[in-house]
């Protein structure tokens, strides 16, 4: 089983919805051992409604791993957090940064950061109820809620209750106008006012998420916060995570990119022999090679064989065969 890092809010990558899921996670793994890994967002509703073991199976080498939940009622979210314990994880963290119409018709996600002391019961009622660390993702600010004073008050409430560990995305959220995807990249990145939180709550540990894309961004913000969380970078360029892992934790043992995939094969025979399709995990993999020769190739070849019937494991080892004689 992966070492757990002393501290694994160092370099951590962000939950994503329709990305960072159990197979997208086992994958990040072998290329990161030490990172912190998050879940997409899964509602309290959901859990107590739906198929727990669906919604919250994952791989025990995927740790460390943080349950992420949306929601806003205290007892609901209690609930989730103490089967989210149950399960295994190693850490419980609140959605209150998601600007998504969806998710803001449900009363969760970055409209909360309007009602901070809601925020903070349902903060108590998880901590509550697990013995795991429960932290908080937040924006900076939310519509025309962007001054720092208010931003200050919702930070100080949460810690209030015993939370130590705020994941701020460096912008604000328009609730209402702009898509998620917009969200993420028309409001401005203010790291000066992440910077300035930290300056401000010295106990706490504060976690700078947003437009971070490579390993000297890193370095920059390391230099002012506690940790570094990386979104879509991981993703689309999930080496990177290599490199970090080298710079930044005691574990110095790298896997090359095809030794990756090689060890990525017994997983895929055991998940196909479950029902899965190999699209379904091919897809997180299309970004190993980026930057690298016969790139294309490999995300072609995949792209264009992994969701066919009968798909199985031999496209890789042909896509790797293809690159390698590139």
């Amino acid at each position: 089983m992966t070492q757990i890092h002393p501290d694994p809010h160092l370099i951590s990558v962000a939950p994503m919805m329709d990305y960072t899921d159990r197979h997208d996670r086992y994958f990040l793994r072998l290329i990161a051992p030490d990172i912190a890994l998050y879940t997409e967002m899964i509602t309290a509703q959901a859990l107590a409604h739906g198929n727990p073991q669906r919604l919250l199976a994952f791989h025990p080498d995927e740790k460390y791993v943080a349950l992420q939940l949306g929601g806003s009622d205290p007892a609901l979210l209690a609930q989730a957090a103490k089967m989210g314990e149950d399960f295994g994880y190693n850490e419980i963290n609140l959605n209150s940064g998601c600007p998504s119409p969806r998710v803001s018709s449900g009363r969760f996600g970055a409209c909360l950061m309007l009602e901070p002391q809601l925020v903070a019961d349902c903060m108590s009622a998880m901590q509550a109820q697990v013995s795991i660390p429960v932290t908080i993702k937040c924006r900076i600010g939310v519509d025309h809620q962007d001054d720092y004073e208010s931003l200050h008050h919702y930070v100080e409430t949460i810690a209030a209750t015993g939370c130590n560990t705020f994941i701020v995305h460096a912008r604000k959220a328009w609730l209402a106008g702009l898509s998620p995807k917009q969200n993420r990249e028309i409001p401005p990145l203010r790291y000066d006012v992440v910077y300035r939180l930290k300056q401000d709550f010295p106990g706490l540990k504060i976690i700078l998420n947003g437009g971070i894309k490579t390993s000297s961004d890193v370095d920059t913000q390391l230099q002012h916060v506690d940790g570094v969380m990386i979104g879509r970078a991981a993703y689309h360029n999930p080496y990177l995570l290599a490199d970090l892992q080298y710079k930044y934790m005691n574990n110095k043992d790298i896997l090359s990119r095809y030794e990756i995939i090689k060890k990525m094969l017994p997983y895929i025979h055991e998940q196909l022999s479950n029902g899965i399709k190999l699209n379904t995990i091919s897809r997180h993999l299309l970004g190993l090679f980026q930057g690298q020769r016969g790139a294309a190739v490999w995300r072609r070849y995949i792209s264009q064989n992994a969701h066919k019937p009968g798909a199985n494991a031999g496209i890789l080892e042909e896509a790797l065969n293809l690159i390698a004689n590139y």
